[in-house]
């Protein structure tokens, strides 16, 4: 298992709460992972650390190491920014910007200084193959994409992510609010996306991690209480708590 992001030790404080407690993983190249567990039980905060989100809550503090790449992302004036590139977030709820379809998806290139139109066509076309959305909006670029349906938002959002070519695809409940056909389309790009990025995504559905992840981390109250593969982690649990909860006694 190649891994491209490697956690070590890592302990998380919302003030005096203590959110995350010695977490340790080694997060595999080009395969998905998925983090479960009942609510509250430190998974998206997890995730959240991953590109440094967790930056922006008032009164965060972090202990241990997180490496992408060998390279500890918490080290002193490492750029926040150029990680978020590499590693891109979708969030629970679809977030379009109040602008064009186009304008979504070139927003961040522009940002990272690509502006020749024929250069930002090529990447909202590509993007939005890559997130299966191009067909469905091609014709209406120039409209707004606070007009297209959850799905279609939620799409965008990830093509969106995607279109300043990052390594990592975080995904946090990015289909917990949406139909189950927007939920298979999602989970089946989910799929086609793993041959070129790595993803790790939040669930708090067992079933969608059973049907799409290589990898399942099991959180219990802050703890990383299990990790392998996921067929393993379901079928042969090694800790009797993941065994209670993947069996429907808590959660």
């Amino acid at each position: 298992m190649q891994s491209i992001i490697d956690v070590q030790d890592l302990d998380l404080w919302y003030g005096e709460h203590q959110a995350l407690r010695h977490i340790s993983m080694a997060i595999p190249e080009h395969e998905v992972t998925a983090l479960i567990g009942p609510s509250g039980c430190g998974k998206s905060t997890f995730l959240k650390t991953l590109n440094r989100m967790n930056d922006l809550v008032e009164g965060v503090r972090i202990g241990g190491v997180v490496s992408f790449h060998g390279e500890n992302i918490y080290r002193p004036r490492a750029d926040v920014t150029a990680l978020r590139k590499r590693i891109g977030m979708v969030f629970q709820k679809a977030n379009p910007f109040p602008m064009s379809i186009y304008d979504n998806i070139a927003y961040g290139p522009r940002i990272h200084g690509i502006h020749a139109r024929s250069t930002l066509d090529g990447i909202v076309e590509q993007s939005l193959r890559d997130a299966a959305i191009w067909d469905e909006v091609k014709d209406r670029l120039k409209t707004s994409a606070m007009g297209l349906s959850g799905g279609q938002q939620q799409r965008l959002c990830i093509a969106r992510a995607l279109a300043v070519q990052p390594e990592v695809l975080l995904l946090d409940e990015s289909t917990s609010a949406l139909d189950p056909i927007s939920t298979a389309r999602i989970e089946d790009l989910i799929g086609e996306l793993k041959s070129r990025y790595t993803v790790v995504m939040v669930t708090h559905n067992m079933q969608q991690a059973v049907r799409i992840s290589d990898y399942t981390a099991f959180f219990l109250l802050g703890e990383l209480m299990e990790y392998g593969e996921t067929d393993q982690l379901f079928t042969r649990p090694q800790n009797q708590k993941t065994e209670e909860y993947i069996t429907g006694r808590f959660g």
